[in-house]
């Protein structure tokens, strides 16, 4: 369990208000002259009992239907717990807003998207367990380290969602990298451009190997094993998932994910620091190993891989990994399940192994 109930609600709380505000975000069908006030005021309605949107078509749309159930429960909440939640809606309605009718240009602008749609989820998160005094002042202080979780977290997800956002009529590769291989976007998932796709593939995630320095120091700070497995979970699926998606025309054509065996023997290992270094430094390794001479970034991907691997390496024995009992990790998958973000990293995997435990 998330230690002691109040804090687990907060946590659960800050999820569902993030998760209706991202349905409001999501839902075409709201007219760009009432969604963007909506946004920007959504951390409002926080504080009004009876406020609710009933016109959504979007397949969460309860939790903007029961939104006072919401509200209620978030007025209960302790002030410094209110505080957060209502911050970070604040700063991710205003952002969300911003990229409505704009698409990601530049590199920075990546950053930025990432930043109002994960980083801040990264940020509200760690305030809440510093809050809580789960964990130290830091780490609700250090917001650059928070942002880079939150930000490896989703470069990950729009790299490996290219196909079904291109589908859907979404864009998030930065147009500063894409433009480089072709004229269009979507132009990316033709054959006969499949050679030029999967080097601006390569380029991406390179940039978001660029987080997980940070990522180590992030998780090395925390103290309590409930949010360590909390915020390790979902790095560790996504690194493999950026280890399976490297130059891999399967991107372009399809779903790449990692296996369900894997992502619960990820799950039941990512339990200290040393096993989440050894477990990124296998992943770099299969990224490595899979560097063509020839790609335009094959330097720039050896550089930050030569990175990782000196951080990987264990400054003293290598701690034991455990394996658990479908106990502990149902309890380790509710927790990875609460954050809105991380959901998105997680949830298909932790909805196999459920099922494969129901049969």
């Amino acid at each position: 369990m998330f230690v002691s109930s109040p804090r687990r609600h907060a946590v659960c709380i800050f999820y569902l208000v993030l998760r209706a505000l991202d349905t409001v975000e999501d839902d075409m069908t709201i007219s760009l002259d009432i969604k963007v006030p909506m946004l920007h005021e959504f951390h409002s309605y926080l504080y009004q009992p009876e406020w609710k949107y009933m016109e959504s078509k979007e397949k969460d749309r309860q939790v903007l239907e029961d939104f006072p159930t919401i509200s209620s429960e978030f007025r209960n909440l302790a002030k410094v717990y209110q505080d957060v939640i209502s911050d970070i809606c604040h700063k991710m309605g205003v952002g969300m807003a911003e990229f409505l009718e704009k698409k990601v240009d530049s590199q920075h602008e990546w950053d930025k998207y990432c930043h109002y749609v994960a980083g801040l989820v990264g940020i509200g998160l760690s305030r809440l367990f510093s809050a809580s005094e789960l964990e130290d002042p830091i780490v609700g202080q250090d917001t650059e380290l928070a942002n880079s979780m939150g930000l490896f977290l989703q470069k990950t997800n729009i790299i490996r969602d290219y196909l079904e956002d291109q589908l859907e009529g979404r864009e998030f590769w930065p147009r500063e990298v894409w433009s480089r291989y072709a004229k269009k976007l979507s132009d990316l998932a033709k054959p006969e451009n499949i050679d030029m796709a999967v080097q601006c593939l390569n380029e991406l995630i390179t940039n978001a190997l660029h987080h997980v320095p940070d990522v180590f120091t992030y998780l090395s700070r925390l103290k309590n094993q409930s949010v360590f497995n909390f915020c390790a979970i979902p790095q560790v699926m996504a690194i493999a998932t950026l280890a399976a998606c490297y130059n891999n025309k399967q991107v372009f054509r399809g779903v790449v994910k990692i296996r369900k065996g894997q992502a619960v023997t990820l799950m039941m290992d990512a339990t200290n620091i040393q096993a989440v270094k050894a477990i990124m430094y296998q992943y770099v390794e299969e990224i490595y190993q899979k560097i063509p001479s020839t790609d335009p970034s094959s330097n720039k991907t050896q550089q930050i891989i030569a990175s990782i691997r000196a951080m990987s390496l264990p400054s003293g024995p290598m701690a034991s990994r455990h394996h658990y009992s479908p106990i502990y990790l149902s309890c380790a998958m509710l927790l990875a399940a609460l954050s809105w973000q991380y959901l998105s990293t997680v949830s298909k995997a932790a909805e196999e192994y459920v099922q494969t435990g129901e049969n």
